[in-house]
């Protein structure tokens, strides 16, 4: 699995793993493989989501956050 990946494109890998397990046509063996390759993805997907989620919360706390919140309540 690449260092680098993207939220997007482990999405989409995860789908196409989801897919070929829901056909039934794998082996018992690629099955297996593509169970685990799916729940490492998985995993890793949802560490991106943690720390997005992470980080919108420290944006939310900056000073003048506040302030901005009520610009179009004028």
């Amino acid at each position: 699995m690449a260092a680098k990946l993207k939220f997007e494109d482990g999405m989409k890998r995860l789908q196409e793993i989801v897919a070929k397990l829901e056909n039934g046509e794998e082996t018992l063996e690629e099955a297996m493989k593509l169970f685990e390759e799916g729940a490492k993805l998985s995993a890793r997907c949802y560490e991106m989501l943690d720390k997005a989620e992470q980080k919108v919360t420290e944006l939310e706390k900056l000073p003048g956050k506040e302030e901005n919140d009520h610009e179009g309540d004028l």
